[in-house]
């Protein structure tokens, strides 16, 4: 148990069997009236943000979440096969778990998988990832005074816009937050 005076942000806490991480937290006098705490939670199942008011003094559970590095290995169906890089442990993820995340997803790469008593939560891929380009139109020459886009395909079946210089066989940057391409590797 944790006291709402002592919420930081970051912070992980356990309210009506839901889990959410602190985002903002406000300590309240009024003057008159007893002191409150006015927190803004994020949940980190559905990532829906709500607003909450606690009593100053009151108690909420702590959730400790254990975050471990793993390897993504394999995918078989919606199934993702990700592997403890400490003890070599196997688990297997629902790709509704990892979200928008299953377009980055290439054999090999290093995530960090979130656990709350045992149990997957999230999957945290890193920022950028460097993807191949399979498909997409062949660049024109010349036509380089717009700021134009075409649409090009990646090793993982992701598609999206990249400028027009960019050809079949080009490693990309692409930030895994926003889909974004971001330059050549």
């Amino acid at each position: 148990m944790i006291s709402v005076n002592d919420l930081r942000n970051g912070i992980t806490i356990e309210i009506e069997g839901d889990i959410y991480t602190v985002v903002e937290f406000l300590h309240v006098k009024p003057g008159k009236g007893a002191a409150f705490v006015r927190t803004k939670l994020k949940n980190i199942k559905s990532g829906g943000v709500v607003e909450r008011t606690f009593r100053a003094g009151e108690k909420v559970p702590q959730a400790v979440i254990e975050r471990r590095e793993m390897q993504y290995l394999y995918q078989s169906g919606d199934q993702y096969t990700f592997m403890d890089t400490e003890n070599y442990e196997q688990l297997t993820l629902d790709g509704e778990l990892i979200g928008p995340g299953v377009n980055f997803l290439k054999e090999n790469l290093n995530v960090y998988v979130s656990l709350y008593q045992g149990k997957a939560i999230g999957v945290e891929l890193p920022n950028t990832v460097e993807l191949v380009v399979l498909e997409t139109d062949p660049g024109v020459r010349g036509d380089t005074a717009t700021n134009a886009s075409k649409p090009a395909r990646l090793e993982t079946g992701y598609t999206l816009q990249v400028p027009l210089f960019i050809n079949e066989g080009d490693k990309l940057k692409i930030d895994t937050r926003s889909g974004q391409y971001l330059g050549r590797a």
